[in-house]
């Protein structure tokens, strides 16, 4: 590093040369980004604290990395095969594309991920506001004592009162809270509260009409839950229970028949296809559930 430094100060033309490919860098990742004009929003929501610069440079630096190492590996299946070699450009695109797409879907995960943990624990927190508020507190005291109470959300409307802290007004914290917030219902309660606010009329009018609405909505979901999984566990029992013990059953009446052993080898073939099929049926039931807490 010293002699590059030292490299660098004795010989200019290498500084200006430098200077100028890291600023064409610059100027590649700023025209990339500008394709992606949702992108600052969508980090802000998921609460990743990278600029798009960066999140754009990063990805790239990862989907180059990820998409080299499998193209090569993919180098020795086409000599395997004995396939002409120019099918790795088309291959080391399609694994780039692939793997930058995917950079991107990690935030949007993200962004569900917290819309979850909000939902799940809405209620709570719209009900422990209105008690406070029925109670005679201020509205800023009862957003206080909601975002020391227990539960998830509570950490959500901290942010509100942290941004009420450095100054903002409340009708200003509460708009920041809905532009960047990942739930639909959490957008719901604020937006009530906001419009009371702004019109100055009482705020727990609008907010038990709200939260009531919110409860419908979540009866409403577990009772779609409950049909979607009525149909999951029906085809549970068929291809996790019947198909496995019907098809071993003819498995070993047939291989009896025609004199074909059955060794541990087909039985390991069968048992961890019984287990991806249990894994499939998990993750199924888990992405389906609804995140209520009634």
């Amino acid at each position: 590093m010293q002699v590059l430094m030292q490299a660098l100060f004795w010989n200019p033309t290498i500084s200006i040369k430098l200077t100028k490919g890291l600023i064409e860098i610059a100027d590649v990742i700023h025209n990339i980004t500008s394709y992606f004009p949702n992108l600052k929003k969508e980090l802000l929501i998921a609460h990743l604290k990278q600029t798009p610069q960066d999140f754009i440079r990063k990805n790239l630096k990862s989907s180059l990395l990820y998409s080299f190492l499998l193209t090569v590996m993919f180098f020795f299946v086409l000599d395997k095969a004995r396939l002409p070699k120019l099918l790795l450009l088309p291959v080391l695109i399609i694994f780039f594309a692939l793997f930058f797409g995917f950079g991107f879907l990690k935030v949007k995960a993200q962004i569900r991920k917290r819309a979850a943990e909000i939902d799940k624990e809405i209620l709570f927190a719209g009900r422990y506001l209105l008690v406070k508020l029925y109670s005679g507190r201020p509205l800023l005291n009862s957003l206080l004592d909601t975002s020391r109470s227990y539960g998830v959300a509570s950490k959500y409307v901290k942010e509100i009162v942290d941004d009420i802290d450095t100054g903002s007004t409340i009708e200003e914290a509460l708009e920041k809270a809905m532009t960047y917030s990942p739930s639909e219902k959490f957008k719901k309660i604020l937006f009530q509260v906001n419009d009371a606010l702004r019109l100055g009329i009482d705020v727990t009018k609008p907010l038990e009409a709200v939260i009531e609405e919110i409860t419908h909505e979540q009866e409403i979901e577990v009772k779609r839950y409950g049909r979607k999984l009525n149909s999951v566990v029906i085809f549970y029992m068929l291809l996790a229970v019947v198909v496995p013990s019907i098809g071993m059953t003819m498995m070993i009446v047939v291989s009896s028949f025609i004199n074909f052993p059955i060794g541990f080898r087909e039985f390991f073939v069968v048992i961890i296809f019984i287990i991806i099929i249990q894994l499939v049926f998990i993750s199924t039931f888990r992405s389906i559930r609804p995140q209520v807490n009634l």
